[in-house]
């Protein structure tokens, strides 16, 4: 079955969710010497909790259909917020930001792919043009329209986790898509989030916990401290998660894939709007393919 056309509101919220995603990647380097990664990640999903409960805490009852799907949430919950994140982390430990952008570019690929081999959906020769040109976007404004950065790149082993990170994430879009339960508990976007959210808290906590024994936990309490962690809670984690849901639902998980292309550029806006500098020409370039890939895949 072929995926609805895209409009412009599906492409609004799938826009809205690499932004958000890319304004934590430049607010979390405030606080990185606060906090450790996993606990940071912990703490901003405890907090994701504590907001949704008072929309949705009847998810949580006895005789919610939760429980009737628990294992499908379960693993929600895993792949989307606790995986995820924690493979993006132990990537960042060995590979570069650059390294780790280009290999999670791949998206669009992994998507289509995950999509024909489990789901039996067809690739058409436009996806393919749409993925070559958003990665070669994104390509662009990670180096800067310098072709000698890439031909420096060397691979290290956090690339790898990056790549599963890509893959895990792929997989939990396709997902979403399919996640059981009734129509009116699945277009509830607080009680859909809150009930991956309820199994992400304690996947977090269990890679907070593996933090711990390493010796890796790092905290220092702060009042920026805690308006990060109210940020990246309400942003980058709620309102992004709900977006993304939202706009896969009403498109596609091979569709969406392209729009995460978008948090690179959305990075690179960001910082340049945070430095005071004035945007360059490969950030048009950049813009001009990967919004091109976008248009060219979503074409009927």
């Amino acid at each position: 079955m072929s995926a609805p056309p895209l409009n412009l509101g599906t492409a609004a919220l799938l826009s809205a969710a690499p932004l958000l995603w890319a304004s934590n990647a430049i607010v979390g380097r405030l606080v990185h010497d606060m906090i450790s990664p996993f606990a940071l990640n912990f703490l901003r999903w405890v907090l994701v909790c504590i907001l949704l409960l008072p929309l949705s805490w009847r998810v949580l009852r006895k005789d919610s259909v939760l429980w009737q799907h628990w294992k499908a949430y379960a693993l929600l919950g895993l792949l989307g917020i606790g995986c995820y994140n924690s493979l993006l982390y132990l990537a960042l430990k060995t590979s570069s930001p650059l390294n780790a952008t280009l290999v999670g570019s791949s998206m669009p690929i992994c998507m289509l792919g995950l999509g024909r081999l489990f789901w039996g959906t067809s690739i058409s020769g436009r996806q393919i043009v749409g993925a070559l040109l958003s990665i070669v976007g994104v390509a662009l404004v990670l180096t800067r329209g310098d072709i000698e950065v890439l031909r420096n790149l060397q691979l290290v082993p956090g690339d790898l986790f990056m790549l599963l990170a890509t893959l895990i994430w792929s997989f939990y879009t396709w997902l979403l898509t399919r996640a059981p339960g009734p129509q009116e508990f699945r277009s509830d976007w607080s009680a859909f989030l809150l009930a991956q959210v309820a199994f992400g808290v304690l996947w977090s906590a269990l890679f907070t916990s593996g933090e711990w024994a390493l010796g890796t936990f790092h905290l220092e309490p702060s009042w920026a401290l805690a308006g990060t962690l109210l940020f990246i809670a309400i942003g980058p984690a709620m309102l992004a998660y709900r977006f993304w849901g939202a706009g896969v639902r009403r498109s596609s998980p091979a569709v969406a894939g392209f729009f995460a292309n978008l948090i690179p550029l959305f990075t690179a806006i960001l910082s340049v709007l945070v430095l005071g500098q004035p945007p360059q020409l490969y950030h048009v370039g950049a813009f001009l393919l990967i919004v091109g890939g976008i248009w060219v895949a979503s074409r009927r």
